[in-house]
């Protein structure tokens, strides 16, 4: 009895955590626990079933595998079309942010809207989207004269096709690199050298871009990341062409023959990501070699366009014209109307393949609320994991903080198959404790999510924190508040912006994606991202063009609730602020 008292009165203090397990260490700990269960073993996991499928390292297995006629085509064709795209990326959106940055075009804002726009639209919505616009039955250009003649093979079914898409896409990724390299570019440089003569395209061949070099060569890796794993273009586009790329190989593959092929599609996944950081280190080694680092006080002022603005501005609208306005008008019409190559006309306008799909379709119906819930979770698991880590990585620094970066960031910048491989490898078996494994379950692409999104959340959140007054923290903790405490009452309260920010780029990228989850959908784990190629490969042509419109509408109603709270959000958060 005097125990069970003693107990009784004081319940708590005795499931206390050990001390070591308390405060900043337990916070450590429990991030390390975070990160190490969901990136750094899925994809060690990878790694060894890739190398050592049977516990012993196969030299011979490798080479026959990687020999194999079909795979070294898949990888000679991702190695050319990655770079193609890489250069097209860079070449546009340097010319953009050239343009945005430093000249007086009129309606920039808008104009940066729209260019940035495709980069917040999943992929395989864009790949349809193009189709769509550019068949012999093009809803928008057929009325006018200009489609292809019937049975015309579709120009983008092939590998220029592909290229030309995908450095389209990306080249919104390459804009928003050099635009932040021109903005540092110190305006007295600029002032100094119209001063000695120069104007015009001498001036920013000779000054500018060298001084936005570094920008540049990043925005590349970026773009050739984005390249190499983007399977969405790559899926509607090279499979229908023939055109086989590492990424979908590995697609078809595992479709064909579930995991029998896992160890083999489990090298092709590390090949894959092989090639990933070997671009991503050229161009990190390129941009080093080039860094020209300055000190801006101002930004450079905007220069006038003066009798160019009007063939200028007029080139910059029709791209947006041709890239943006006639895919998604073209998108658009295929779903308003019954069967694909039905004329668009009064008569034949229908809304009924957006009641199937958003009323009638159980597929479609279930596929969204599952991306839904898992959206809604991603966010409400990974935004207080972000606000922890930044606690960590901006005021605790230390090895074992950027160990945890790098292992997040190394989830994010791979290609998403990749993720998806290894937590099938990961999760195929039992777990212990549970007793069975978590592949075909809605739980495997959550823990998917948790892993390729953390960086994406945690990005915002350590420009919040950069503006953040330290003190504020050390008086908290000089005061006898817990690290715990300090977070809720002290740092979130003044990372609000920030976080709302993390939550709206992690819910955009999240509701939509396909590059992981394509791989780990079933019967019972449905999400709405893969669910466009699964109706196009099924000839239900004009309801995926409707499901894509609905993509595309809450993409950009979210964008808009972000532009809405955009003042009180740091600087550069969101990349379509001008």
């Amino acid at each position: 009895m005097p125990l069970a008292h003693s107990l009784a009165k004081r319940p708590l203090r005795a499931l206390r955590l050990p001390a070591a397990l308390r405060g900043e260490r337990g916070l450590l700990i429990a991030l390390a626990l975070f990160v190490g269960a969901l990136s750094i073993l899925p994809l060690g996991r990878l790694a060894y079933a890739a190398l050592f499928p049977k516990g012993v390292f196969d030299a011979t297995r490798i080479v026959e595998i990687l020999g194999n006629r079909r795979i070294f085509e898949a990888t000679l064709n991702t190695i050319w079309i990655s770079i193609a795209a890489t250069l097209l990326a860079t070449v546009v959106g340097t010319l953009a942010a050239l343009l945005s940055a430093l000249s007086d075009m009129r309606a920039r804002t808008l104009w940066v809207f729209g260019f940035v726009l495709p980069l917040m639209i999943p992929p395989q919505v864009i790949a349809l989207a193009w189709i769509q616009a550019f068949s012999p039955a093009s809803p928008i250009l057929g009325p006018l004269g200009l489609a292809l003649p019937a049975g015309t093979r579709h120009p983008l079914y092939s590998m220029g096709g592909i290229i030309l898409l995908l450095g389209l896409y990306n080249a919104p990724l390459v804009f928003l690199s050099v635009r932040a390299s021109l903005y540092r570019v110190p305006s007295s440089m600029l002032e100094a050298a119209q001063a000695q003569g120069a104007r015009g395209f001498p001036l920013i061949r000779d000054i500018v871009l060298p001084l936005a070099r570094g920008g540049i060569f990043a925005g590349a890796a970026l773009a050739f990341v984005s390249s190499i794993g983007n399977f969405g273009i790559q899926a509607m586009l090279g499979i229908p062409a023939r055109v086989p790329t590492l990424i979908t190989l590995i697609y078809r593959q595992l479709n064909s023959y579930g995991s029998s092929a896992l160890n083999d599609m489990a090298l092709l996944a590390l090949l894959l990501a092989g090639l990933t950081v070997l671009g991503m280190a050229l161009t990190a080694w390129l941009g080093r070699r080039s860094d020209q680092r300055v000190d801006a006080t101002r930004r450079p002022p905007r220069r006038a366009l003066g009798r160019w603005r009007l063939p200028i501005e007029a080139t910059a609208w029709a791209y947006l014209l041709a890239c943006l306005a006639l895919p998604l008008s073209a998108l658009l019409g295929t779903a308003l109307v019954r069967g694909v190559g039905q004329p668009l006309t009064r008569d034949t306008v229908t809304l009924e393949n957006f009641s199937n799909a958003l009323f009638h379709h159980d597929g479609i119906r279930q596929a969204f609320g599952t991306s839904l819930l898992l959206t809604l979770g991603t966010v409400a698991v990974l935004i207080p994991v972000a606000v922890a880590l930044g606690y960590v990585l901006c005021w605790r620094p230390g090895w074992v903080a950027r160990a945890l970066a790098v292992a997040s960031e190394l989830a994010y910048a791979l290609p998403g198959i990749i993720i998806g491989v290894a937590m099938i490898l990961f999760f195929l078996r039992p777990l212990p404790f549970i007793g069975t494994g978590l592949y075909g379950t809605v739980w495997v692409i959550f823990a998917a999510y948790l892993s390729n999104f953390l960086a994406l959340a945690l990005r915002p959140i350590l420009g919040g924190y950069a503006q953040i007054e330290r003190g504020l923290d050390e008086a908290a903790q000089l005061a006898g508040a817990g690290i715990f405490a300090r977070l809720r009452d002290v740092v979130l309260p003044s990372l609000a912006p920030s976080v709302m920010a993390a939550a709206i780029l992690v819910f955009m990228t999240a509701i939509n994606e396909i590059q992981t989850s394509v791989l780990l959908v079933s019967s019972r784990a449905q999400t709405i991202g893969p669910m466009i190629i699964f109706l196009d490969e099924a000839g239900s042509s004009t309801l995926a063009a409707a499901v894509g419109c609905l993509m595309v509408a809450l993409v950009l109603a979210l964008m808009g609730l972000s532009l809405l709270l955009g003042r009180r959000l740091p600087e550069g958060v969101l990349p379509w602020r001008d």
